[in-house]
This record gives C-alpha cells, structure tokens and sequence, in this order.
C-alpha cells in the first residue's frame, strides 16, 4: 500500500476532508490544506459555471502563498468532487476547467467514466472514486480509477449499509492501491482505526459542517452538536440514493422520519439547474453517525489540530499496550 506522490510528505494527519455539498466553500477548503489534510468540494456548490473558475483560481492563489510563507510546512493538495451520474449536465464543463487548472486530486462520485479518468490522467492528475460495495470497487479500478473511497455504514449523505471491516477486507483482497475510509470517522481513534483495518487515510466530513468556515445553516451546524447517532436515518428518499439524515431536520419538514416512503432511484438528479432533489439538502440535513463527537461549532483548524492529539494519544497508548 503506498500514497500517490502528491500525497506523500504533505499530510499533518492520514485524512481527506470529504466534499459537502451546498457548504463546502473555497474558505474551508483553504483552512482545511493549511491545516495538513486534504479539502475538497464539490464542483457543482459553485454556481455558475464561471464560479467555479473563481474558486480554483483563489484556492490555488491562496495555498501557494502559504506555501511561499511556510516552505517547512506546505499546505496538503485540494480535490474536486466531479458527480459523473447523467444528470449532471456540468460534468464535461467542470471537467476541462478541472484540466486547465490541473486540479491535483479529483473525487468521482455516481458513475465511474473512462473519459473522466483519461482527461485527469492527462496533467498527471489522481483519479479516486468513491464505492459502497467491492463490486463498484472493481469496475471503477478496470476503468481507471487510481484510488477508491469505502464509503461504508454510517457515513453522511450518500452511504453504503455495508461494515467498514468486511468492505475494506474485501477490497484489500485484490486491490492494493490508495484506499480511503468513510464512515462515522470524526475522532483521531477513528483514524488509527481505519489505518489498522487497511485503509490508507481517513475520509472525513460530519465534523467540518460544524466549523465557522462551512455554508451550513447555524441551526444546522448547532443539531451537530446537540444530537447523535440515534438521531439518524438512513433513506433513498431525498435524492433517489439511500443516505444518512439528521432525524430533526425531517421533522421540521413536515414529515415522519420513522415512516418515509421509498424513492425511485431513476429520479435521482445532480443537474446543474438546482433540481427540487438539489434543493432537499438545503432543509434535509446530512450527517454521519461519528456526529457524537462534535462538541461546538469551531474553526477547521481546531477540528485538525483536536484530530492529531487524539491521534497521537491512540497511537502511543497502542504502543503501551502488549498482546497476552
């Protein structure tokens, strides 16, 4: 198992902050990198088209004026989440501005595309696709994905129903590759824990809707940290792909979380017009399980500095530790 070159050396801690969409911003992505872990978003929070210009222009700006101020210390590379589902009317254009901007780090979600990896492969660009099952898992690899997101029970928004253990277990038995962790992943144990299972980094995303850089609705960012893992549902409801939603957001909806109906996944929508599937997550709040450990809304940075010592703390105590 080794990380893309990219990646190696540029990392405060083994983790990507995974792309939220609606309240990833330029803002969090750039704290995120300072703060040594990988900030991405999707292309689509930026709207319009010629937004998303703007972000990666002013991303890019920003980390390398931090990395001109602290050369002992970069700032870890961003990533773009690209939706490949047809729905995504977007997708071609993000994708040449993704090219011309030679994005290091591209995130494939809902549908993996040879044309997709080839155009990123073409800058020397690193292709991971995000999967719920081993099945996805290989057909993103046979048609060029470099890497693969597990995205197991208990991640927010979009998630698999499968165990985090036997998902990477089974995707190790043939793929050795950079393999990301998703799933209930918001303490620094949590992180040492997917590395132990087999992953290579860390994919995390819940904790960083309650930071002060994220486009989240206050009241959003505050149920993060009033409520837990109980307070979760897991439905296709919203968007036609089963996902992970705060149970109070249902509620104040209007709906019963406890009996929601069924959604037909061929509805399912991405495009860039802001379709009524969109517009959902705007009032219909995602969330992973690891939502326990958010305490208050705080700054990115503080998010990755609380990671690291919890890190370190796990991996000396594991030191400590002998086998009978």
């Amino acid at each position: 198992m080794s990380l893309p070159p990219v990646l190696q050396g540029r990392l405060s801690l083994p983790a990507v902050a995974s792309p939220l969409f609606i309240i990833s911003n330029p803002k969090l992505i750039i704290a995120q990198c300072k703060a040594g872990i990988v900030g991405s978003f999707p292309s689509l929070n930026a709207r319009p088209l010629e937004m998303f210009d703007q972000w990666l222009t002013e991303i890019k700006a920003a980390l390398a004026e931090h990395d001109a101020a602290h050369p002992e210390q970069p700032s870890a590379p961003f990533a773009v989440n690209l939706i490949v589902h047809k729905s995504n009317d977007r997708l071609m254009e993000d994708l040449a501005l993704c090219v011309k901007h030679e994005v290091p780090l591209i995130i494939t979600s809902l549908g993996a595309n040879p044309e997709v990896n080839e155009a990123i492969h073409s800058y020397g660009g690193i292709v991971l696709h995000d999967i719920i099952n081993n099945r996805f898992a290989k057909k993103a690899i046979e048609k060029g994905a470099d890497g693969l997101i597990a995205v197991a029970a208990g991640a927010g928004g979009h998630a698999g129903s499968t165990s985090p253990f036997a998902l990477i277990s089974e995707i190790r038995e043939w793929f050795d590759g950079p393999l990301l962790l998703s799933g209930s992943i918001a303490t620094g144990d949590a992180v040492l824990a997917a590395q132990a299972m087999g992953a290579d980094l860390a994919y995390i995303g819940s904790a960083f809707i309650a930071t002060e850089e994220a486009d989240a609705d206050p009241a959003y960012k505050q149920m993060l940290v009033d409520y837990a893992s109980s307070d979760i549902v897991y439905t296709n409801l919203f968007t036609g792909v089963h996902g992970n939603y705060l149970k109070p957001s249902i509620i104040a909806a209007g709906l019963d979380p406890d009996n929601l109906p069924e959604s037909d996944p061929s509805a399912m929508s991405f495009g860039s017009g802001g379709s009524s599937k969109s517009k959902a997550w705007r009032d219909i709040w995602g969330c992973g399980q690891g939502i326990g450990s958010v305490k208050g809304v705080v700054p990115a940075a503080e998010v990755v500095a609380r990671l690291r010592r919890e890190y370190a703390a796990a991996v000396a105590r594991l030191s400590t530790q002998t086998i009978a």
